[in-house]
């Protein structure tokens, strides 16, 4: 490698681990499938939003937290891994400048394919992910709009690919959406959990530090049940989704009665978590092609 392309290799890998890789079928996947299912075709929104959520979005969502989260990073044993790079101060500019720039190409279809109600939609999910991390917003510091924040940037994909394929806002539908937003309040909350006592000594709030390790595991609990329960409302064979947050009640109960010193425990059930996801989403495709086929 020359000496010329080693900081272009380097920037690029840094764009990359910065976009979190392991996330990105988090978001293409419920756009996708939520358009298919809610009547659209094969066509160019879907391949254009597909590859949109895939990629530049999440280098806008997670690209953006590294940037304004720098300083607590460094701090932080998790970062290095899949679960995040510490995006050198090197490349911070050139990180927002790519954030921007793919997206707004992206945005500019698909405002311009859809609807008001879509735009409406789209401004909202896009709101949220600059939102949760920008310097005077920082949503994923006030306490449960933190979890709210984080699980409005997977479900409103979904909640895009259902406006933009003009599906109907049925019962099935509104249950699905509810369910899937309450798991991903319970999910952010049990993943703020291993960093209790790290964010408290840099001073970033969070639905963890204001309750504690044991009553945000037992939070999330609660939140996986009723979204769960939400969920079984899609009605038959669609309500069997709800079965699917079980997995993730088993996986962090362990964690239930877990002391703040503690915190870093709650590591592995993270890491569980992340693979638990493509198990569910193996499991949702098998019963979304069930009901397509009935």
């Amino acid at each position: 490698m020359t000496a010329a392309a080693a900081p272009a290799t380097s920037a690029v890998r840094q764009l990359v681990g910065a976009s979190r890789p392991v996330s990105w079928v988090n978001t293409a996947y419920p756009f996708a499938a939520a358009y298919l299912m809610a009547g659209g075709g094969l066509d160019v929104t879907l391949v254009l939003g597909t590859l949109y959520f895939l990629v530049p979005y999440n280098l806008l969502m997670y690209g953006l937290n590294d940037v304004f989260d720098y300083e607590s990073d460094l701090r932080n044993p998790r970062k290095g891994g899949i679960e995040g790079v510490v995006l050198s101060r090197r490349w911070h500019r050139l990180t927002v400048v790519a954030a921007v720039a793919t997206n707004l190409p992206f945005l500019v279809y698909l405002v311009a394919v859809g609807t008001a109600a879509s735009a409406a939609v789209l401004a909202v999910s896009v709101f949220a992910v600059v939102a949760y991390s920008a310097p005077g917003l920082r949503f994923k510091e006030r306490p449960l709009l933190d979890s709210a924040t984080s699980s409005t940037h997977f479900v409103s994909p979904a909640v895009l690919g259902l406006v933009l394929a003009g599906g109907e806002p049925s019962r099935a539908a509104l249950a699905a959406l509810a369910g899937f937003f309450l798991w991903g309040m319970a999910s952010q909350a049990f993943g703020a959990v291993q960093d209790v006592e790290a964010d408290r000594a840099a001073g970033i709030a969070s639905v963890a530090t204001w309750l504690g390790a044991a009553r945000t595991v037992r939070l999330a609990m609660g939140l996986y049940a009723a979204g769960g329960v939400v969920a079984a409302l899609a009605g038959w064979p669609g309500g069997l989704a709800g079965l699917l947050v079980l997995p993730y009640l088993v996986s962090i109960a362990p964690y239930r009665s877990l002391t703040d010193a503690e915190c870093e425990r709650a590591h592995a059930g993270w890491q569980r978590f992340l693979w638990l996801n493509f198990v569910t989403g193996f499991l949702v495709t098998q019963l979304l092609i069930w009901v397509a086929l009935r």
